[in-house]
């Protein structure tokens, strides 16, 4: 993830210890869960080191964390649970398991998710609900199990089904991509792309200049699956479903004997929820839970990420406009080589 210099540190933490107002003091403990000197790093490393754009950028998150309460995002249910099951069938994201070195591993079915079942404020509460779970939850004890800190995840995205109806998609994605930016950076050290069809090959092409190259490093494209590539991070229980049979059209249905990590049922899901039900018991007592999403202030995209889904968009829109194209969902990307 790249080291960080101790002066950095000390200059920004100097800059940190001026912060007198008590709810930005607050907030600030909820994200570093006691490794203060490590989160400092991590804004630190996404402003390439500079030292000054890093304190902006960490008061703005602080501020932004205040305004839209992030700190009790974690006691606001989605309900009814109806509406639970339709923002998790329709934004496909799990847990599948843990690396070697105990990093956790996140699924996302980029390809099969829709985002077209309910109000983007119910996606992006749900996003930031399970960033701050895998934050306050996840990160800990992993951090307490493997008997070191860990505070970074790797994230497998799976192309399977991915079409040119992706383009309905793009906002929403970009919104999400914005916030993690902003306000969660440095918490990925590989994502793995995997089943990628077509359509992700001949955007990928375009994006991937347009991409800073600390991220660019941190992204693998693999052939089909993927499965032997990860089997040599992660044991193979670890594995998401749709790394776990090759061949092409792993769908989010297959797995041999590896169960469905977007599924209600899947443990993760289970904790999740009854984690968030418990503390939205707790505090019951000062406001009845009531339908409606949980509002978060959607950011600005950045201009960045405005530039790759316009880049995106554009490359698609021309997909479309070539003879003979189908717009055909298939996984297995088969040898991408990128």
């Amino acid at each position: 993830m790249g080291i960080v210099s101790q002066e950095a540190i000390n200059q920004f933490q100097s800059l940190i210890d001026q912060i007198e107002e008590e709810p930005l003091k607050k907030t600030f403990q909820n994200i570093h869960q006691g490794y203060p000197v490590q989160t400092l790093a991590r804004f630190l490393r996404a402003r390439e080191e500079n030292v000054g754009n890093a304190h902006k950028m960490l008061l703005d998150c602080l501020k932004w964390r205040v305004q839209n309460e992030i700190d009790n995002i974690l006691t606001k249910l989605i309900v009814p649970v109806e509406l639970y099951k339709t923002v998790r069938d329709s934004q496909l994201i799990g847990l599948s398991g843990y690396s070697r070195e105990g990093l956790p591993v996140l699924a996302y079915g980029v390809g099969l998710s829709t985002y077209n079942k309910a109000s983007v404020h119910y996606y992006v509460q749900s996003h930031i609900q399970i960033n701050e779970y895998r934050d306050r939850v996840v990160l800990p004890s992993a951090t307490k199990k493997y008997g070191r800190h860990i505070n970074t995840c790797i994230k497998i995205l799976d192309m399977t089904g991915l079409k040119m109806s992706a383009l309905s998609q793009i906002k929403i994605l970009t919104i999400i991509s914005s916030i993690d930016d902003l306000n969660y950076p440095e918490k990925t050290t590989t994502y793995y792309i995997v089943n990628a069809p077509y359509v992700f090959s001949a955007c990928w092409k375009v994006v991937k200049p347009l991409l800073q190259e600390r991220t660019r490093k941190k992204v693998q494209v693999l052939s089909g699956c993927g499965r032997d590539e990860l089997l040599k991070i992660m044991e193979y229980d670890s594995l998401p479903h749709f790394c776990t049979k090759e061949g092409s059209g792993s769908s989010r249905y297959s797995g041999g004997g590896v169960s469905d990590c977007f599924a209600l049922h899947h443990s993760f899901h289970q904790e999740l929820y009854n984690y968030i039900k418990e503390q939205a018991s707790l505090c019951k007592a000062t406001e009845p839970v009531k339908q409606g999403s949980f509002r978060v202030e959607i950011p600005e995209p950045l201009p960045g990420e405005v530039e790759i889904a316009r880049t995106i968009e554009s490359e698609l829109h021309k997909l479309e406009n070539q003879n003979g194209f189908h717009d055909s969902g298939g996984g297995g990307g088969g040898n991408n080589n990128h």
